[in-house]
């Protein structure tokens, strides 16, 4: 008798709103790596044009306070608005522990650009010489160009920690085949 009560209560509650329910997880990407370098490095690769430029991409804008710009050039002959991530802004500094910025879609996801999902990156000092990088992607919608960009950065954000990693095993990511190949790209689109 005592149990039947209780699950009429509990069902009574539930209709009522007052019993929390079981939600999703919020989707999200997690990449992480370890990387030859001390968290001051690391720190200042993040936070500086020329950090940037070693392993991100060839061209940046970069403001390392909250709102200021976090502008990645992937391709810095594009159009103003297609070279990347354009408009990107930090949203949160805690010196040489986390950054967060927003993010948006590839210029070819036209719908979901529009839109912004963010980044948090934390550095985490292994041993002196040593850094546990990790990066955490959240804010995606579902369905369509939504789960094409997902699929995108689960792949691009892998390529971005690699060329981190390489940056401080090798040295400075050389940018002049990858622009080469853009600039070929972008003259045999204009050809009749």
């Amino acid at each position: 008798m005592m149990s039947s009560l209780i699950r009429v209560l509990a069902a009574s509650l539930c209709l009522l709103g007052q019993l929390p329910t079981a939600q999703a997880a919020e989707r999200a990407l997690n990449k992480e790596v370890v990387v030859n370098a001390g968290v001051d490095q690391l720190w200042d690769t993040w936070t500086s044009r020329e950090g940037i430029t070693s392993f991100f991409a060839p061209d940046a804008r970069i403001e390392p306070r909250v709102g200021g710009a976090f502008q990645i050039h992937m391709d810095p002959g594009a159009e103003p608005g297609m070279k990347g991530a354009d408009d990107m802004r930090y949203l949160a500094l805690q010196p040489k522990k986390m950054i967060s910025f927003d993010w948006n879609a590839p210029p070819h996801l036209a719908e979901v650009r529009q839109q912004r999902t963010f980044v948090i990156v934390r550095f985490e000092p292994v041993t002196d010489k040593t850094t546990r990088v990790t990066l955490h992607h959240v804010g995606w919608g579902d369905g369509g160009e939504w789960d094409k960009s997902f699929a995108y950065f689960d792949r691009a954000w892998g390529y971005v920690l690699a060329n981190l990693q390489a940056r401080f095993d090798k040295g400075p990511m050389d940018w002049k085949p990858w622009l080469e190949q853009l600039q070929k790209g972008r003259e045999a689109t204009k050809k009749p």
